[in-house]
């Protein structure tokens, strides 16, 4: 299953796309060399930019024609992740303009690796042209 739209980090990370509908979004990760830290795991970062993804597919999935931009996000690490991951995101509420979010990374024997809420905005697709997305101004300067 291909993304809906581009996001040239994901893609950059390798992430793909397993389940998008529902409320509920899976993507799979295979970490290569590049993407750990200096004690051979899955870099944070690595994993908190997952999250931050399966979270807001699961917010899209009920409404694919809206963009979302996160609000906030917490996030939890319970073990070091290694090798095949799979992250599952889920929509817990929705309100007109928020989404609440959950997701979860679990290593390939299935243990819990981290767990992180979000709360992500829904906002109008932008027109994309042939430099790419046009920011979003998220600071007012009234």
């Amino acid at each position: 299953m291909k993304f809906s739209v581009r996001i040239p980090f994901v893609e950059l990370l390798g992430f793909e796309l397993q389940k998008f509908e529902g409320g509920e979004a899976e993507i799979t990760f295979n970490p290569s060399e590049d993407h750990l830290n200096s004690f051979d795991v899955v870099h944070g970062g690595a994993s908190m930019t997952l999250l931050d993804v399966v979270m807001a597919h699961a917010a899209r999935s009920v409404e694919a024609s809206m963009g979302v931009v996160t609000i906030e996000m917490k996030t939890s690490f319970m073990c070091a992740a290694k090798g095949p991951l799979l992250a599952k995101g889920q929509l817990l509420h929705r309100s007109a303009t928020m989404a609440f979010t959950e997701g979860r990374i679990f290593d390939a024997s299935g243990k819990l690796c981290a767990h992180a809420t979000g709360t992500f905005k829904f906002v109008a697709r932008l027109p994309v042209g042939p430099g790419g997305a046009q920011p979003l101004n998220r600071i007012s300067t009234d």
